[in-house]
């Protein structure tokens, strides 16, 4: 009934184990992730009763999800969307599997962008591609003031 919620049981008589203990792989986003520390966060008290634990693992979803809910609305709006949404996913990975694995997967990707980043060939291309677009600038903006001066475009006295 409620398999998919991750709770760790079988059966409800069970104590909810940690994830912790499983040794295994499992092929997530096109890679393989073992997983260890995966699982429940929530204090051992709560894991150890199914009914509090469940209840639980609902409201954790309930307020991550309010929290990504908030984010997708400040996407278009002025405000930090991404960083609220990823704040939503951490939130749901304190007690669900698959946001943890979709957590991993995305410091991993992040952490893979920045390396790339910081290579020397990298860094040397966007420091010519940056230099080229200002000195593109620099030259459009010399043509404006050679041909028409510092006047704005707008006429804000009228």
């Amino acid at each position: 009934m409620f398999g998919g919620m991750n709770t760790g049981s079988s059966g409800p008589d069970e104590t909810v184990g940690t994830a912790a203990d499983k040794d295994t792989e499992h092929e997530v986003l096109g890679t393989t992730v073992t997983e260890e520390g995966l699982g429940s966060k929530a204090p051992e008290f709560i894991k150890a009763r199914r009914v509090l634990h469940l209840s639980w693992q609902v409201g954790i979803f309930i307020v991550g999800l309010a929290v990504v809910v908030v984010g997708i609305i400040m996407l278009p709006l002025p405000g930090p969307g991404w960083v609220v949404i990823f704040g939503g996913m951490a939130i749901w990975a304190t007690e669900f599997v698959w946001a943890q694995l979709v957590m991993r997967w995305t410091k991993r990707k992040l952490t893979e962008a920045a390396q790339r980043a910081l290579d020397p060939k990298v860094r040397r291309r966007n420091i010519i591609l940056t230099s080229i677009g200002l000195v593109i600038i620099g030259v459009l903006l010399g043509i404006y003031l050679w041909k028409y001066g510092f006047v704005m475009p707008w006429k804000i006295g009228e």
